[in-house]
C-alpha cells in the first residue's frame, strides 16, 4: 500500500512493516511475522522491484512481530538487519520478556491471535547475525534513516527517522490500534516492559519533526508528531 511517494506499507491494521524508496534501492523498517513475507513481494511487485532492491532491514525492536522475516531475508539473500544494541540479544532469541498483558476484550484479543497465526507467527525465526546500532547513528542505507532511542516497550526500542518520506517509524513506542482492546487512536502498546519509560518516550516524540508517524500496530498517523505527542500525554495521563 502506498502511503505516500517514496513510502509504503507491507501488512495491515493488525500487523505492518514499512519500505522507503531513495537513492540505490529501499529500506525495509520491521519484518511483521514470517507469513507476511508473501505481502512484501506482493508489495514489492506492485513497485515494480522485488527482494534484491532491499538494502538493509532496519527494526524498530526486537520482538517476535516485528522480526518475522528478516532473518530470510540476511540468510538468503544477505540483506543486513540492524537493531538497537539493547535488543540485539531479544532479536537473536536469546532473552525473552514477558510484560503484563493488560486490559483485554475477548473479540480484538482473538482476531490479533488469530491473524497471527494464520500468518505464521510461530513460524518466526529469530536473527542469528545483526548488525548493533545506537542513539543518533545515521545509516548510509536509501533514505538515511536516523535512529532515535524510544526506551520502554523494551530497551531498545527505537524511532527510525526518514526525512526524505517526512516519516517517523515507531514500532511499538505507541500503537493507533490496541491489539488486544481494539481500541483505536493513539496510545500507549500492550506487552511493554516499562510503562514509565514509555511515557517519558511519548514526549520525546514531539522533538522530532515529520509529518508520519508509522506504528506496527494500527492506522497509519499523517497529522505530524506534535499532534500525536499531544494525544498520547493524554491518553497517559492517570484517570480519576
Amino acid at each position: 500500500m502506498q502511503l505516500a511517494p517514496g513510502l509504503h506499507r507491507v501488512g495491515n491494521d493488525i500487523i505492518a512493516a514499512y519500505l522507503v524508496e531513495g537513492d540505490g534501492g529501499l529500506t525495509l523498517i520491521d519484518a511483521g511475522i514470517a507469513g507476511q513475507y508473501a505481502d512484501l513481494l506482493r508489495e514489492l511487485k506492485a513497485m515494480g522491484r522485488d527482494a534484491a532492491d532491499i538494502r538493509g532491514v532496519v527494526l524498530t525492536h526486537g520482538d517476535t512481530d516485528h522480526i518475522g522475516y528478516a532473518e530470510r531475508l540476511r540468510s538468503e539473500r544477505g540483506i543486513p538487519v540492524y537493531v538497537h544494541e539493547a535488543d540485539a540479544a531479544r532479536a537473536r532469541g536469546e532473552v525473552a520478556s514477558h510484560p503484563e498483558w493488560g486490559t483485554m476484550r475477548i473479540g480484538a484479543t482473538a482476531r490479533f491471535m488469530w491473524y497471527a497465526l494464520r500468518k505464521g507467527g510461530m513460524r518466526t525465526k529469530y536473527l542469528t547475525e545483526v548488525v548493533p546500532v545506537h542513539d543518533g547513528d545515521v545509516l548510509d542505507l536509501p533514505g538515511n534513516p536516523r535512529i532515535v532511542s524510544l526506551p520502554g516497550h523494551s530497551a531498545g526500542s527505537v524511532a527510525i527517522v526518514v526525512p526524505s518520506v517526512d516519516a517517523v517509524f515507531v514500532g511499538d513506542a505507541l500503537t493507533t490500534r490496541h491489539v488486544l482492546t481494539g481500541r483505536r487512536g493513539p496510545g500507549p502498546a500492550p506487552f511493554t516492559d516499562d510503562v514509565d519509560a514509555a511515557r517519558a518516550s511519548h514526549a520525546k516524540l514531539a522533538s522530532i519533526d515529520a509529518t508520519w508517524v508509522l506504528p506496527g500496530h494500527g492506522t497509519p498517523w499523517n497529522r505530524g508528531t506534535k499532534q500525536i505527542a499531544a494525544e498520547l500525554t493524554a491518553a497517559d495521563a492517570p484517570r480519576r
